[in-house]
């Protein structure tokens, strides 16, 4: 039984053995390990410039002169001389209204003021008379006062008809209307044959000057010293208003100068109001419209300027990802100098280093990285086919 046990044993331990070299000789080979994936990017390469500074803002398009037509006098519209949308001078006739009643009014002044003249005449020839007489005893001095008295009233009311004279035919000129500005006649609000008052407040239509015009702004009170130099300064600073954010995308409305800032900064809000004048030849600028505005407020001197995509933003600090001589990348903390839409300005890297400025999403401190130069959305497309 003992003899048997063993040989058993011995049969199991042989079995084993075989099992254990048979696997170590087909056992795949261990595979080395995989080269690291690099990863694609775009770089560039930084250099002191003299880079300027710019502020933007959103601004309200306000004409420098707009005036609402209404009557001076009542009456009916009879004739309107201008099209809606029609340009316009100074002193242009828009429209006409109906005279007749003035007219009327200022040839009873005049009948008046005749009547007035002819008593005055007589009166004073009497005055002339008595005052023979009154030397000669030959009336009383009562009669002559009351002779001079008479000539002094009638005097008065001549000059009253001549007061009304006048003022009949500023009421006769009122019927012709005529334009205080140089502008751009708007909608018109009422037609030939209706009865126009002075009170009404639609008035006739408008006349609104575009060329030259404004735009007022509002910046945060910070900027309040950079605005006071610029308004200080010889030359007046460029102003520039843009369709859009201001950007390279942005269209280029008009190039004006800063004219003014406003006298108090708003409680409310904290920011301060300024207006920039602009010539409007092409009338690119509209009243109403809003736009950006974008000043340049100074000029930084030796500065190290990025695409705004540059900069990383981490928990506590701004970064770039700088690329080294065996293609890989190190992380460089920066100082963010200034900002916009268009540039940042930043402090940390050295003239000459290579950044890079697009695909740092999978990068990590020590990635090897591929240089390419191909679109941004080729870059997308070429870091997402590893993954897969």
């Amino acid at each position: 039984m003992r003899r048997k046990t063993l040989t058993v044993t011995a049969v199991v331990l042989v079995i084993a053995c075989a099992a254990i070299a048979g696997w170590k000789l087909t056992r795949p080979a261990i595979l080395p390990k995989h080269a690291a994936v690099a990863v694609p990017v775009k770089v560039i390469t930084v250099s002191l410039e003299d880079v300027p500074r710019f502020v933007t803002g959103i601004g309200s398009v306000l004409s420098l002169q707009s005036v609402v037509i209404r009557p001076q006098v009542d009456g009916v519209l009879t004739r309107v001389l201008v099209k809606e949308g029609q340009q316009v001078k100074a002193g242009d006739l828009l429209a006409t209204l109906d005279d007749r009643s003035i007219r009327a009014a200022l040839e009873q002044a005049r009948a008046q003021l005749a009547q007035s003249k002819a008593q005055l005449d007589v009166a004073q020839l009497d005055l002339k008379r008595y005052r023979q007489l009154t030397q000669e005893n030959g009336i009383s001095r009562q009669t002559f006062d009351q002779q001079q008295a008479l000539v002094r009233q009638l005097e008065a009311t001549a000059k009253g008809n001549e007061a009304s004279i006048n003022a009949s035919q500023v009421q006769l000129s009122y019927t012709q209307i005529r334009s205080p500005v140089t502008g751009r006649v708007g909608i018109r609000n009422v037609d030939e044959g209706n009865f126009l008052r002075v009170s009404d407040a639609a008035g006739l239509f408008s006349v609104t000057q575009i060329d030259p015009i404004a735009v007022e702004f509002s910046l945060p009170q910070q900027m309040l010293p950079s605005l006071q130099g610029l308004i200080a300064e010889r030359n007046a600073a460029t102003v520039k208003a843009y369709q859009g954010d201001g950007a390279a995308n942005g269209l280029l409305l008009g190039e004006g100068t800063l004219s003014l800032i406003d006298n108090q900064v708003s409680a409310s809000t904290g920011t301060i109001r300024a207006k920039a004048q602009f010539k409007n030849p092409g009338e690119q600028l509209w009243p109403g419209q809003l736009v950006t505005v974008k000043i340049q407020t100074g000029i930084e001197l030796n500065s190290l300027k990025v695409p705004p995509q540059v900069v990383q933003r981490g928990v506590d600090l701004h970064f770039v990802y700088r690329l080294t001589a065996d293609n890989k990348v190190e992380v460089v903390p920066v100082k963010v100098l200034y900002q916009d839409s268009e540039q940042t300005l930043i402090s940390g890297p050295r003239a000459g280093d290579v950044l890079v400025s697009d695909g740092q999403s999978r990068l990590r401190p020590g990635a090897t990285v591929e240089v390419i130069t191909a679109p941004a959305a080729d870059v997308a497309s070429a870091q997402a086919e590893p993954a897969r």
